[in-house]
């Protein structure tokens, strides 16, 4: 009884996520403007004032200050980490978009790109692996064990927004 209970209870979970996957990949393509304007609005300069966010610039300064405390330097590392998960997710949903963006690109090619296929699948595992890592240290930064680089990120990201860029036809321009 219980193993069934059990198997009945697995079977849900995964109808659950499938159902979950198949709304989402729905959900992205909906909003894809495939155009020029749409990809360099998702320009790396909105992920700059991450890659400045936990610098500890600003706590040394502090740290100088008269009354400056340890726990006002712990409440400014949360909250910077609470802002910094922001950009995060930002990045993540806009990378997923941008390679959803190719994958539909590269179904609609008359042409097979095995090389554009491969270059793919390498900046998806990159971006997974450097997400893993972000979210590692950030963890750790937390508690001032260590310090956060998200500059492989954003530029895994941008190698794969400038492919699809490059992937656009000339005719798509800036008004499609």
């Amino acid at each position: 009884m219980t193993t069934i209970s059990i198997s009945v209870f697995a079977v849900a979970v995964l109808v659950a996520a499938l159902f979950a996957i198949v709304r989402s990949f729905g959900a992205a393509r909906g909003d894809l403007p495939l155009n020029t304007d749409w990809i360099d609005e998702l320009s790396v300069d909105r992920y700059r004032p991450m890659m400045r966010l936990l610098d500890d610039s600003d706590l040394e300064f502090l740290r100088s200050q008269p009354g400056f405390t340890p726990r006002m330097a712990s409440r400014l590392r949360a909250r910077r980490s609470q802002v910094f998960r922001g950009y995060l997710r930002r990045l993540s949903a806009d990378f997923h978009r941008v390679c959803t963006a190719v994958k539909v690109l590269m179904l609609q090619s008359k042409r097979d790109r095995p090389d554009l296929a491969a270059v793919l699948v390498r900046q998806q595992a990159l971006f997974a692996l450097g997400m893993a890592m972000v979210q590692a240290r950030l963890f750790l930064y937390r508690w001032d064990l260590c310090t956060v680089d998200v500059r492989a990120l954003v530029q895994t990201f941008d190698v794969m927004r400038l492919e699809l860029r490059n992937m656009l036809p000339a005719t798509v321009g800036a008004a499609a």
